[in-house]
């Protein structure tokens, strides 16, 4: 049996819950920190374990698995900083949305890389990907469009409506690949500013609003 069959083995001790909140967090990093670093496949819970000062029976006992570790990891680490976005008009929301999404483009690119290939072959690390990463943004930016909509920012037939959040989270993956370079705060709110609004009919905030 491979070292990576065996990390995928659940453990058949029953589970007991001996960590606290502040050191799930602290585990939830750790692992984050090595997919972004190591990529999927090299992570490992004795990895995890060394670099976090817990012995890998405590994190088999309370996970079961390595994919279920991630799964937690994913799940327990999001800020959720989009849907508190309501500036009261969709150019102005668009762009607070672009700084949030763009300060954290450098931590949530290269997690997104590192576990895009694995995910393919994992149903359930692909759906837990979407769940903590993808669907909540989609939904947040979603809302903001219609509410645009509903206070007649944008005509509700605008078919560029349906793409904005496609095209702000996709130039967020994509820039890495095409220009070697995280997409920041600076490139999000020009891309907004650029691309988005005009598509929607708006004008772009001025500078420094």
């Amino acid at each position: 049996m491979s070292s990576q069959e065996t990390e995928q083995e659940t453990a058949p001790a029953p589970r007991r819950s001996k960590i606290t909140p502040e050191r799930a967090q602290e585990l939830y990093t750790a692992v984050l920190d090595m997919l972004r670093e190591s990529g999927y496949e090299s992570l490992t819970m004795e990895g995890v374990a060394s670099r976090s000062r817990c012995g890998k029976s405590t994190l088999y006992r309370q996970w079961g698995s390595k994919p279920e570790l991630v799964v937690a990891a994913l799940h327990g680490t999001r800020r959720g900083l989009l849907p508190r976005i309501d500036t009261g008009t969709l150019a102005g929301d668009l762009r607070e949305a672009a700084k949030a999404i763009g300060e954290g483009s450098g931590r949530d690119t290269p997690l997104m890389l590192a576990l895009s290939h694995a995910a393919l072959q994992s149903p359930e690390l692909l759906c837990a990907l979407r769940e903590a990463l993808i669907l909540p943004e989609l939904a947040a930016l979603d809302a903001m469009v219609r509410r645009g909509v509903e206070r007649g920012e944008v005509a509700a037939d605008n078919p560029a409506t349906e793409f904005v959040s496609a095209q702000l989270l996709g130039v967020m993956r994509a820039r890495p690949l095409l220009e070697g370079t995280y997409a920041d705060e600076t490139f999000l709110v020009r891309f907004v500013e650029g691309a988005i609004l005009p598509a929607l009919g708006l004008d772009a905030p001025a500078s420094g609003s």
